[in-house]
């Protein structure tokens, strides 16, 4: 469920909510907060959220956390707000080189390697750097992992 142009945090969290056929409470429980929380995200109170609330409407949402951040900090998601990695020196549960995340980079500046943010396999976004796996595929995002696994 990708927000539309424009959409403001409350009305794609209530959007989502509705489409998905949850109660703020069913969904609050899926995000593992609290009613009230859900409740003033709908109704515009909240445009700040902390990680375990993005990462949560992430998930269930099934949209990358920077997405998430886009919608509240209002600004438009495009190809360059996904962070791109590099396929061989890039290590889950790490974080990125600084230089990965310049709009211009589209080549690791340690081997060469061309920078990705989907799944060289399906083309699904990355939506998390907690995940060593396509969750669609199953496909490994670090290309050292396949020799090892």
């Amino acid at each position: 469920m990708y927000p539309k142009d424009g959409e403001t945090l409350d009305v794609y969290v209530k959007r989502c909510r509705l489409a998905l056929k949850l109660t703020q409470s069913a969904m609050a429980r899926k995000i593992n907060i609290n009613t009230q929380s859900l409740g003033k995200i709908e109704s515009g109170k909240t445009q700040k959220l902390n990680h375990k609330t993005r990462l949560g409407l992430a998930e269930i949402l099934n949209v990358s956390e920077t997405c998430i951040d886009s919608i509240c900090r209002g600004v438009a998601i495009t190809s360059e707000e996904s962070p791109k990695i590099c396929p061989k020196c890039w290590s889950p549960g790490h974080s990125l080189e600084a230089m990965w995340l310049d709009k211009r980079a589209n080549y690791c500046f340690l081997c060469g390697s061309a920078l990705i943010d989907r799944c060289m396999q399906c083309e699904q976004p990355i939506p998390s750097l907690k995940f060593r796996f396509c969750g669609y595929c199953g496909h490994p995002y670090n290309q050292q992992q396949e020799k090892t696994y």
